[in-house]
């Protein structure tokens, strides 16, 4: 799905650089990736950031893995080359955002290390920040929280390919942040971010 079949396309580059777009909002673009097991808390702490950061005049969106299923990647299925294809689009999108000023948050499960890197690359080779954040919530605590209930429905074998009951989840071996949501709490794990995004420099200190 990555063939690129478009001909005779350049990039054509604005007349307003990235350093002017970071001036105006007061702040560096950058992409806050979270990753971990369905139910693990992804969602929940990326819109509590978004609205944090608002709230202090830091412009601030989620790019939600529901949300995107809805429009963008809504022809993707849950196979793993529909999966890799989903984090592929909004790795390209996660850092246009990103290149346009904005502290992009993304939540979703991207259960592979090759699907996550992929994206590390895409921000690495236009020398965008990007911070990996992995949601390190064990599948017990998850299976509880579980407003979908999916997991139960996985279990039942109504579900096939359900991420943490039988298809893997492979974590991150070296993300830049930590939350460990069974043992902290949703106020712990924003200020945890707001601080690591402030000692980076990308946003003013809180």
């Amino acid at each position: 799905m990555t063939e690129i079949r478009a001909t005779n396309v350049v990039w054509h580059h604005g007349h307003v650089d990235r350093a002017q777009r970071n001036d105006l909002l007061k702040q560096k673009g950058c992409t806050i990736w979270l990753t971990g097991l369905p139910s693990s808390g992804k969602s929940t702490i990326a819109f509590s950031l978004e609205h944090l950061l608002v709230q202090r005049g830091h412009l601030a969106y989620v790019l939600d893995g529901d949300n995107i299923r809805h429009g963008l990647n809504k022809n993707l299925g849950f196979s793993a080359s529909d999966r890799a294809e989903n984090i592929r689009r909004i790795g390209e999108v996660a850092k246009l955002f990103a290149d346009c000023g904005v502290v992009t948050l993304t939540s979703f499960v991207s259960p592979y290390r090759a699907d996550r890197d992929l994206v590390r690359e895409l921000h690495r080779a236009g020398d965008l920040p990007f911070i990996e954040v992995f949601i390190d919530t064990p599948v017990g605590e998850c299976e509880k929280r579980d407003p979908k209930g999916l997991y139960a429905k996985a279990r039942a074998g109504e579900i096939k390919g359900f991420t943490g009951v039988d298809d893997p989840y492979e974590p991150p071996l070296s993300p830049e942040v930590t939350l460990k949501t069974a043992e902290r709490s949703l106020e712990e794990c924003v200020a945890q971010l707001a601080n690591e995004l402030a000692q980076r420099g990308l946003i003013k200190a809180l």
